[in-house]
This record gives structure tokens, sequence and C-alpha cells, in this order.
């Protein structure tokens, strides 16, 4: 019986493979240019070109592509035969060196921010060797980075490595002034993902999911997530089969999924993995997210990967599990059996609390898209304030230093469960706060305001960066303390002091949070133009610039793409929902209405005395919200053509502040219309057709 072990990482060209393929001096090299930043030699690459090649024909493979993460937030990839013509019309099966290291997409057609012109079209992908290639579609997928001709960066993945070795290199270097021999530091990251499951043919039936990812209209279904009876419930046939497949097909790849369960909301369910290094768990969840949609058609089912795909109910989010290790494994965010004690931790720890505090801006910025901004605040997400939630110890350790007290150590308490029969747990000593936009969980950050659409690297790389420019500023001010002990004692408690106002243990969906953050001088970036507007400001160019993560000009593209990604996404929205009012919702609604003035008209003249009053209040009621949305809808329609007077940030504004209100108005009489019109006539699957189904 075949078993994980057997067929885990089968389609991946890993560190096992690479060491049964690769003549011993090639893979010491190899793995010198992966740990050591050492530049790869052409020779190193034409042997790993050859073995890669081999390693992938003898699993099937007729063509490779250079997979890379363009500005869209999905992946990309461009596919060539390793075909290449021989003598009397035969093949040659080849892959260079060459031809591994460099690849030559179309870089005009991507999302640019200016940086290329339709005329400019040439651009580059290169050989990201610290992850792994890997098997899709037998097909060879060579993870890489993606540049212009003129050397601009045009993807996500490549400031994601730029900011873990800035992070790195100022971590190693205050863990020098602890004794700390570590060679690098490594930033990990675990990514669960939320999504919901819908029938695969009420999903055909929806414009709105086929062309926005979420219903654009419907009514509430009479029963929701209230009962509270869907969270860790026992799972569909159907949804387990599809949990057990995708979990095939994620091991195969190497990917480390490890936990499934329902989820608030009815259809809805999240798949957990293991840690991993940030980079690579990147490119894992991106797989991930393309996988759950692949195996879901094989089951007969739609993925749903938006933030908010039907109104009233829970959204999905990606929390981001965050944490930094050294080369020697070492969690430098673990506070051990007496964290009062730990320097080290605590030092680091305020290090990530004054980045989050100086950089709120950036961490809100990071999450804000279309989709998110109607999950943030909603009472099933984090609000828009970004805060850290530490838990009672560690806000009672770090109080006492800040006020200069003694604190006994506390310990370990125990739960008792009731039970003779169960045994007692030990208490963590601090517990988990889901309202929290950033969260310590014991060795790790849970940055939760991850939208489930996201890519996690523009996150990861504002956290890792933020950090850096912490730590450097700690390095300069401890590498000349005469007395390091008591500097790194001073540096915590001041450090604490300045930015204690960011630390939140409390219940962060309370109205009475929004008016203590602002007492506290926290930010309120309640829509996504909001946020974008804070990228440019001058202190976020002088930190990007400052690590290399971007230059200015990188960092104004980025700003464009932001905006007219979410200009585009709202406009795609409002013409949707025009086109389903016009076309579908009110031809529907005057075919009923049209139905009752005739039933009305037939009783009329068969028995002239028949109380026909529920007959004619009804048809009245149709009457008036069907003229109120027609109105409505032309109201949209007006608002959507004056956006043309806008461009950039403006028109983000614009559809925010006036796209979006269009909508919901015409929204409030189609979904109060959809609750009287009768079912037969309603042209789409109602709420709790798609989230009941059997």
């Amino acid at each position: 019986m075949e078993t994980v072990a057997d067929y885990f990482g089968s389609l991946v060209f890993n560190d096992e493979v690479m060491k049964e393929r690769l003549p011993k001096d090639i893979y010491k090299a190899l793995k010198r240019t992966v740990d050591d930043g050492k530049d790869l030699d052409i020779n190193v690459a034409n042997s790993v070109a050859n073995a890669m090649k081999n390693w992938a024909i003898e699993k099937g493979c007729t063509h490779y592509t250079h997979w890379f993460q363009p500005m869209t937030g999905i992946t990309a990839e461009k596919h060539e035969a390793f075909i290449s013509p021989a003598d009397g019309g035969k093949v040659l099966l080849e892959f260079s060196g060459k031809e591994l290291i460099k690849g030559e997409p179309d870089a005009s057609s991507f999302p640019s921010g200016g940086l290329r012109a339709t005329f400019e079209a040439r651009g580059y992908t290169a050989w990201d060797p610290t992850s792994y290639a890997f098997i899709k579609d037998d097909t060879l997928c060579i993870p890489t980075a993606f540049c212009s001709y003129s050397g601009e960066v045009l993807d996500k993945k490549t400031p994601l490595l730029r900011s873990m070795e800035a992070l790195s290199k100022e971590a190693v270097k205050i863990l020098s002034l602890f004794g700390n021999d570590a060679k690098k530091v490594i930033t990990t990251v675990g990514p669960e993902q939320e999504y919901f499951l819908i029938d695969k043919k009420d999903y055909e039936r929806r414009k709105d999911l086929i062309y926005t990812g979420r219903t654009l209209l419907g009514a509430r279904s009479p029963k929701g997530q209230e009962m509270e009876d869907h969270y860790f419930g026992a799972l569909r046939t159907r949804v387990s089969e599809y949990m057990h497949d995708l979990d095939k097909e994620l091991w195969k790849l190497g990917i480390y999924a490890k936990t499934s369960h329902n989820e608030v909301a009815p259809c809805q369910h999240e798949l957990a993995p293991v840690y991993g290094t940030t980079n690579v768990a990147v490119d894992n969840n991106q797989l991930t997210m393309e996988m759950m949609k692949k195996v879901a058609e094989r089951h007969g089912f739609a993925c749903l990967l938006h933030e908010k795909p039907f109104a009233g109910v829970n959204g999905s989010g990606k929390h981001n599990n965050w944490s930094i290790s050294t080369d020697k494994g070492v969690n430098l965010l673990e506070p051990g059996d007496n964290p009062k004690d730990n320097a080290q931790f605590l030092l680091f720890l305020v290090a990530v609390l004054k980045a989050v505090d100086e950089y709120q801006d950036l961490m809100r910025m990071s999450v804000a898209s279309a989709g998110n901004d109607h999950r943030l605040g909603a009472n099933e997400a984090p609000p828009a304030i970004v805060s850290v939630f530490l838990g009672d110890e560690l806000t009672e350790i770090l109080d006492s230093i800040a006020e200069g007290k003694s604190l006994s150590g506390r310990a370990k308490e125990k739960m008792q469960l009731g039970v003779h029969v169960l045994p007692a747990i030990p208490k963590d000593t601090t517990d988990r706060n889901r309202t929290s936009p950033f969260a310590f969980t014991g060795n790790k950050f849970e940055f939760r305001m991850l939208g489930s659409s996201f890519s996690v690297a523009g996150p990861n790389t504002v956290i890792n960066t933020i950090v850096a420019k912490e730590l450097r500023e700690f390095y300069g001010i401890l590498s000349k303390a005469d007395d390091f002990n008591r500097a790194v004692s001073d540096l915590v408690r001041d450090t604490y002091i300045a930015h204690r106002r960011i630390v939140f243990n409390g219940n962060n969906y309370s109205s009475e949070w929004v008016d203590e953050a602002q007492r506290r001088g926290l930010l309120n970036l309640a829509s996504s133009p909001e946020a974008y507007d804070t990228l440019l400001a001058p202190k976020n160019i002088e930190l990007f610039s400052e690590f290399g993560i971007y230059s200015s000009v990188e960092l104004h593209s980025r700003y464009e793409i932001l905006n007219e990604e979410y200009s585009k996404t709202i406009h795609i929205e409002a013409l949707t929902m025009t086109d389903m009012i016009n076309k579908q919702v009110l031809p529907a609604v005057m075919a009923y209405s049209a139905d009752i003035a005739r039933s009305i008209n037939e009783k009329t003249a068969a028995l002239p005395g028949m109380n026909l009053d529920a007959e004619k209040e009804r048809l009245a009621e149709i009457e008036g919200l069907s003229g109120s949305l027609y109105r409505a809808v032309k109201e949209l329609e007006r608002t959507v053509a004056f956006s043309s007077d806008y461009e950039g940030s403006p028109l983000a504004h614009f559809s925010r502040n006036s796209i979006i209100p269009a909508m919901d108005e015409v929204r409030k009489y189609s979904d109060a219309l959809e609750l009287v019109v009768g079912q037969k006539y309603w042209p789409y699957p109602t709420y709790g057709e798609m989230l009941f189904y059997v």
C-alpha cells in the first residue's frame, strides 16, 4: 500500500534529488550559491540544467517554464518544449544552463506602473535557486524573479528576497553582540488559507462570481452562521474527498499541508501548512491556491478565494504566521521559560513593536485591496487599525521594566478540566486574540489582516524591512555602549515606553477601541485608497531605498499599480452589476409582476367580488421596488460614466466614494425584490441554494 512518505515531494527537484543526480563538486557549488549568496558559475548551471531536464523527462515532462510572480498577484508561466532540431527530421531534447538561468517573457503586458510602455516589451526572468523546481501538468516549473529590460523589478518575489537578506544581515549583527555566532537569520511563514466551496453548477449560473469572484447581489439566507454549527463540524462527504485529494496533490509538490477543517461560515473551510522559509512559503501558497481551484473542478466544486464572496456571513482571510530563526534553528521570538530574564528575546520583541508602531501605514497598505475592504472591521476580521497583542504576561513584564518595578517569575499554571479521567493541561501564558491584527502567539506573530486571495509576498516584504530598520538602529546604539547589558536594558525600556501605544490586548471589534485608538494617535485608514496614499510618504521611500528593497521609481510604479488595480476591480463589478440587473433581474421581476397582473384580471373576470388584496398589494410592492431599482441602476450607470474624468489615485478615491455607494443602492432594491419574487422566476441561485447544497 502506497503511503504519504512514498510520494511526498515526488514532483520536486529537491535537495535529495540533487544530491543523487549532481556530481559532488557541482552540488557543493550550488549549495554555496544558495546558502552563502555566491555567484552562480555557468558550468554549474549547465550541469544542474542537464540533471533537471533528465529528471523531468523521466517524470513525463515535455516542456519547461520559468514560473514567476508578476504584480497581478497570481503566477505566470511561458512554456517552452525541450526539443531542438536534429538531422534527418529528428529532434534532440536539450536544456542548457543559459535557458535555466534566464528567460524572456513580454514585460509590457504585465502591470508595470509606467515602467514599461507597449513598445518596450523586453523583460527577463532569472532563476531563483533558493526555491526548488517542481513539476506541474507535465511541465518543469522553474521558480524565477522577473525584471524589465532596464533592470526595474516587476515582480513580488525579488523585493521579498531582498528584504529577507536585509533582515538577516541586521539580525546577525545584533546577535554577534550577544556572543551568538549565527551566520544567517531566516524568516519563516505559515499562511493559513481560508476558502469557500460551492457547487460548480451554481457558480456557472452567477455572472458576478465568474467575473468578480464575489456575489454582487443576493439576499441573506434564512439561515447563515448564527447557529455556530459549521465551525469544526463534521465534513460533508464531498468536501472530505476534496480535502484528501487536495492534500495528496500538495504533498506531491512537497507542500506540508497539515490542517484542514470547516470554518465559521457555511461552505467555508481552511487549510494550514507547516511553517517554512518565507520565499518558499510564498511559492507554496501560490501553488496551494492554484491547486485548490483545479482539484475543486474534479469534484464538481468551484473554489472561491475572494475575501467576501457572500454578504452577511464571514469572509475569508489568510493568517500570516511570521517568525525569525537562526541558521542553527534557534527561534529568536521564543520567550523561553522565563522571558523577563531573556534580554535577547525582549530586544527583538520591542524591535517588532517599534517597527509596527512607526510603520502602521505600511502594514495597513500591505493588506489593502478592494476585496479586503469588505472584510476588515466587519466583526469577522481585525479592524483597519493596526495594533499588537502581546498577552497579559509579556505586557506585565514590559510594564514592570518601563516602571522600574520588580516582577517575580510566574509559575506555569495548569488548567483543571473538571473530569478525573482527563489530564491537567499546562496553561499557555499567552491567550490567543482572534480580533487582533498582529498577535504574538507564543513564538511568532500572527498577521491576521491579509485577504484570502493575497500573495503573502508583499506583507512579508514590509514586515522584514521595517524590522530590519529597527535592528539596524539598535545595533548603532548597542555597538557603541560601554556597558552592553545596561544598554540593552535601557534600550528595551525606552523603546517600550515610546511605543507601548501600539499594544492592545482587548477586543478590537469594539467601538470603544476605535475611540481609544484615536486618543492614542493610531492610524485608522478605513479604505484601500487611503492606505495606498501613505506608500509614497517620504519616510517610506527612504526606508525602502535605504535597504535596496525598492528604488523610488519602483515604489512609484507600485503606487500606480495598486490604484489602477483597485479602480479596475470596482469598474468591473459595477459593469457586471448593471448587466445582471438589466438582463436578468428586471426581466425576471417584470415577468413575475405581469403574471400577477394577469392573475388579478383573470380572477376578477371569473368572480368580480373576489378579495384580491394579497395579489394587489404584492403587485404594488414589486412595482415600487422595481421602479426604485431601475432608477438606482441608471444612477450607477451615470456614475460609472463620470469615472472617465479621473485616473490614478483620484479615480480610486472616486470609485470608493461614488461608485461603491451607487452599487450599494442598487443591491438594496435588488435584494429586497429577491425576497418577494417567486422562486421559479429568480434568474440565478440564491444564497440558500449555494450555501446549503446537498
